[in-house]
């Protein structure tokens, strides 16, 4: 769940800065055992492909997700107001606004994160 929800944001917030993903940039599929694909997110993946996503230790996690939450927050703090009204997806109908992109990364990466929390309450210690 971690790693889905940092690719999302990664993948999203990379979107909006019209720049390459840091999944891609560095050697971030390496560690997790994958190929640096830019499309693999998690979304919609088969048991099988959930389970080929091997971190080679907590710490990669860790480290990932930091590295695109710096980068998420730089981003962010440089915004003003009046850019959250800027229309980045006209895929849909209403077309998409940087804000409503940014609430929709921060409201799937929430989701992920209390399922993440749910299942780590069900490890019994030691």
């Amino acid at each position: 769940m971690v790693w889905h929800l940092t690719r999302v944001q990664d993948h999203h917030v990379a979107d909006l800065l019209d720049a390459e993903q840091i999944w891609v940039s560095g050697d971030w599929a390496g560690r997790f055992g994958l190929t640096a694909d830019p499309d693999n997110t998690g979304y919609g993946h088969s048991p099988a492909q959930v389970a080929a996503v091997r971190p080679e230790s907590a710490q990669a996690l860790i480290d990932y997700y930091e590295a695109v939450a710096s980068r998420t927050g730089s981003f962010v703090a440089g915004l003003r107001p009046a850019d959250l009204d800027r229309v980045v997806d006209e895929g849909w109908d209403p077309p998409v606004t940087l804000g409503v992109r940014l609430v929709s990364v921060a409201e799937d990466d929430l989701q992920h994160v209390g399922q993440a929390a749910y299942v780590r309450g069900l490890i019994k210690p030691g």
